[in-house]
């Protein structure tokens, strides 16, 4: 599931990857939400070691935790390296119809898409346009992967993580893409501190590209099923 530095780069031309870097990851296969993606967990040549801790296992669309008011869009897994300042989160939740204004997911451009999922993100409650406010989208394309759209993009979040501190640099810098299966959207989100974004941005846009919807198997829950089902 690991992509090549050069699939890297086409998703994230303006990256500086660290090609010289022996990056260690370990793969993640969500059977529940039908999906996979790769994550780093070490760096030989520096001695270096990620602290990840799973801070969500995965669970069910109907019983995930709800990232706004509407519980349109929800967090369904998570991992953190609190040390380092790095998430790593799977939402899944319909597109904003208000933002897509077609149900032809052919004719979605990245930017709408990721306005779409941007609008449904905020813990406030606030209107679509004002959650849209709080983030700024970088870059929006989109990548054709055996036969299915996937949208890739990069934003800053306006907000610092704290009422005190100001700085632009405690900014969170993001990247993320997501894919579409049953009506749904399927989020891969990675982010740091924005002054950490050139130290770490390289590894979490590996995260990124290798995220993948897979083939049901049995064990896979649609997350139209049982909607409101908390067990």
């Amino acid at each position: 599931m690991l992509l090549g530095l050069s699939s890297v780069a086409l998703l994230f031309p303006y990256s500086e990857l660290l090609a010289q870097e022996e990056l260690q990851m370990a793969s993640v296969i969500d059977e529940i939400n039908a999906y996979t993606y790769s994550y780093p967990v070490q760096l030989p040549s520096k001695k270096f070691n990620f602290k990840w801790v799973e801070s969500r296992k995965p669970e069910r669309y109907s019983s995930a935790a709800p990232l706004s008011p509407d519980a349109r869009l929800r967090i369904v897994s998570e991992r953190v390296d609190i040390i380092d300042n790095l998430i790593i989160s799977v939402s899944v939740g319909p597109p904003n119809f208000q933002i897509i204004k077609s149900k032809d997911k052919s004719t979605w451009t990245a930017k709408d898409v990721a306005d779409s999922v941007l609008a449904d993100k905020s813990a406030l409650r606030v209107t679509s346009s004002q959650r849209m406010a709080e983030s700024s989208v970088l870059d929006a394309h989109s990548n054709d992967i055996n036969g299915e759209p996937y949208w890739y993009y990069e934003y800053l979040v306006r907000k610092s993580p704290t009422k005190m501190a100001q700085e632009s640099n405690l900014f969170r810098h993001n990247v993320a893409t997501t894919a579409e299966r049953d009506g749904y959207l399927y989020t891969l989100n990675a982010s740091t501190l924005s002054k950490q974004w050139d130290k770490m941005g390289p590894f979490l846009e590996k995260t990124v590209a290798s995220f993948r919807l897979l083939p049901p198997t049995e064990n896979y829950v649609p997350p139209y099923k049982d909607p409101w089902r908390f067990w």
